[in-house]
């Protein structure tokens, strides 16, 4: 009995560490960069690298990561240097990963800052509700706006889901307009109509143009079939 004990404790450590390596599907995008990385390496802790591509005009298809103690490190694909490390929230088994490059320091005008920030979205119902929106404010005064009959307000690092609107026309177009907080007024950044259809989701992000260092709004389109919905809270961060 005791030999069997101590076979298991010896093998528990095994399947501790087994488990920590999880297998994470993963969708990226990139955006804002003056010399926009074309992929980066995922790193297993095996030291298996997987190619993860960074599309700028829409998410990649998905690529499957393995977080260890909750994080994937990356690795740029020129010289294999430490390029970003995120962390996967436990439980958390798809995600978008947004990188988004530093803008430089308007004051200055210097150079973009090196590095990147990356935005870890989770994927699931209640940021993405079948046909919504998802927002978030990666800028760093409010914003605020209207996607149909919805009207919300984010302030900095902020980001919510939205359900289709039911305010569509014919063509199921609704209207969508930001606006964006500088030196205490509020100025128009975008008006357009986007059309919302069962399996189609938005993504819309309010960020800083390392070139001009202005705020700027960014649309991107995403699909994926309807599910039902789930308990349990939204997670977005940033990583710096």
């Amino acid at each position: 009995m005791r030999a069997i004990l101590l076979s298991f404790v010896l093998v528990l450590p095994a399947l501790v560490h087994a488990e920590d390596a999880r297998p994470v599907s993963c969708k990226f995008l990139c955006f804002g960069g003056t010399d926009a990385a074309a992929s980066v390496l995922a790193v297993s802790d095996k030291g298996a690298e997987v190619v993860c591509p960074l599309p700028s005009s829409q998410f990649s298809p998905v690529t499957v990561c393995f977080a260890k103690d909750n994080t994937i490190g990356f690795l740029s694909t020129t010289d294999k240097k430490p390029m970003a490390r995120v962390t996967i929230p436990p439980g958390v088994n798809e995600v978008f990963l947004v990188f988004v490059q530093k803008a430089k320091n308007p004051a200055d005008g210097a150079a973009p800052a090196p590095g990147w920030r990356v935005f870890v979205i989770e994927d699931s119902a209640k940021n993405f509700p079948d046909g919504g929106a998802f927002v978030a404010n990666f800028y760093e005064h409010d914003v605020r706006f209207i996607i149909g009959e919805h009207k919300g307000m984010l302030h900095a690092a902020g980001f919510h889901g939205y359900e289709m609107p039911k305010e569509r026309d014919s063509f199921n177009m609704a209207s969508v307009v930001f606006e964006i907080s500088q030196n205490d007024k509020w100025h128009i950044a975008n008006e357009s109509a986007l059309r919302f259809l069962p399996g189609m989701r938005y993504l819309i992000f309010t960020y800083v143009d390392p070139l001009s260092a202005r705020p700027r709004i960014a649309t991107f389109q995403d699909f994926k079939a309807a599910r039902p919905s789930g308990k349990g809270a939204a997670r977005a961060q940033a990583v710096r």
